[in-house]
């Protein structure tokens, strides 16, 4: 509870979330973490109810980061998306469909997080030509990109089939693009911001080896007790804190908590 009450103070959350097995079904994990904390929750739902259950993002003020799926956005929190899954889907864009635009996106989108990186506050002045210029870039090449993948037209106009129409992957990833540019280029103007969704995905990374070597969960609580002490392990680690120390003081009611937990509240 500590530990959550931590999360939700802080001004930047990175959150994913991966399938893992309870009693044979598939359940999922979500993580919501930082570079000091880590929380997990164990639900038997992906989405937005599991998101409501685990009492995190209803009551988050600050920025999210994820990978865009759609439940997040239900949230009114700020957004900020994963431009590591940008580059994979651009590069196979660029690779294997041939689209020369999504090269052009890899190496601007790369341009932009080493701009940032060479600044001392981590970000560019919301007044600054580079910004600018980066903007300006970004919004050309979607705009090639649009014209080099127009909607199918409609084979049957008169016959109206219910539903979205079916795009192309190209398609879909630009129109994410631009509709959520905002959220794309966040890392530029924010010094907080990263550029990828990386802690979030570290953290989560472990319960899928886990898996790998122990197997599901058998229990019905099994999931939720590993979640609670794996989200206080790993946030003793990440602030170099005794593991062994911390998980004896547990049993005396008084666990060792880091200061970034004392501090938020």
């Amino acid at each position: 509870q500590r530990i959550g009450q931590a999360i939700l103070a802080s001004e930047v959350v990175h959150f994913d979330e991966t399938g893992i097995r309870q009693q044979g079904k598939l359940h999922w994990l979500h993580a919501a973490s930082t570079a000091k904390l880590t929380f997990y929750g164990l639900h038997a739902r992906r989405g937005k109810e599991a998101m409501d259950e685990l009492g995190i993002l209803p009551h988050y003020t600050g920025c999210a980061v994820h990978d865009h799926w759609k439940s997040y956005f239900t949230f009114s929190c700020k957004h900020s998306l994963c431009n590591a899954h940008h580059l994979r889907e651009l590069t196979y864009l660029f690779e294997q469909e041939q689209q020369h635009w999504a090269g052009s996106m890899i190496a601007l989108l790369l341009e932009a997080k080493q701009a940032c990186e060479a600044m001392p506050e981590n970000c560019l002045a919301e007044d600054s030509v580079e910004l600018a210029s980066i903007l300006l870039r970004y919004d050309a090449l979607i705009q090639v990109g649009l014209d080099q993948n127009l909607p199918p037209p409609e084979k049957n106009p008169k016959k109206k089939k219910r539903g979205r129409p079916k795009q192309s992957k190209a398609r879909n990833l630009l129109d994410r693009l631009r509709s959520f540019k905002d959220q794309v280029l966040a890392f530029l103007v924010h010094p907080q911001i990263p550029f990828d969704n990386n802690q979030g995905e570290r953290d989560i990374r472990m319960a899928k080896l886990k898996q790998k070597i122990s197997g599901c969960f058998r229990g019905q609580d099994g999931g939720e007790i590993f979640s609670r002490i794996r989200g206080y392990v790993s946030t003793l680690r990440k602030n170099d804190l005794n593991i062994l120390d911390g998980i004896q003081s547990t049993f005396k009611q008084s666990p060792i908590l880091p200061a970034i937990i004392n501090a938020a509240e």
